[in-house]
């Protein structure tokens, strides 16, 4: 076994590029008790998150959502929080509820107000297509929920 793994990136996109992908793997090894991914690259350990369609297409829906996409799927959002606390200075919370069927939902707040609010269905086959696009729809999240906090400072400071 070696001491460091790597991976073959799927395109060229860098990840250091990102500041959500970085706080994706921030979240990721902070809940590494044991150091397995100490010396993993950002980009194996982001890799889970890369799902083609053809695969997603494989995995079945029935029974329990597997707990590394549960885990995969909290520290998404939980980067998401982390960016936003970051950019606003207010303390971010992640709520996440699935059920044994992977449906659910996903709420991120400060104080009183709701940042982020999102239906999840066959959390099973939670993915995407490229790490570019994991960037873009956490920077998106983030970026409406910024605008939330500037248009209701005062809620979310309760």
């Amino acid at each position: 076994m070696s001491d460091t793994n790597s991976v073959k990136p799927s395109s060229t996109f860098d990840v250091e590029k990102s500041a959500f992908l970085k706080a994706i793997t921030q979240q990721i090894r902070a809940q590494d008790i044991y150091g397995v991914y100490r010396s993993w690259t950002d980009e194996l350990l982001l890799k889970p998150y890369i799902v083609s369609k053809q695969k997603k297409r494989e995995i079945p829906v029935d029974g329990d959502v597997d707990p590394m996409t549960i885990s995969r799927i909290n520290a998404f959002y939980r980067a998401a929080a982390a960016c936003i606390e970051k950019e606003t200075g207010l303390l971010s919370q992640v709520v996440v509820d699935l059920n044994h069927e992977g449906f659910g939902w996903i709420l991120v707040f400060a104080g009183h107000l709701l940042l982020i609010r999102k239906t999840i269905r066959d959390a099973h086959r939670y993915g995407f297509e490229s790490l570019e696009k994991v960037a873009e729809e956490g920077e998106k999240l983030v970026a409406q929920a910024v605008d939330l906090t500037k248009r209701f400072p005062e809620v979310g400071k309760l």
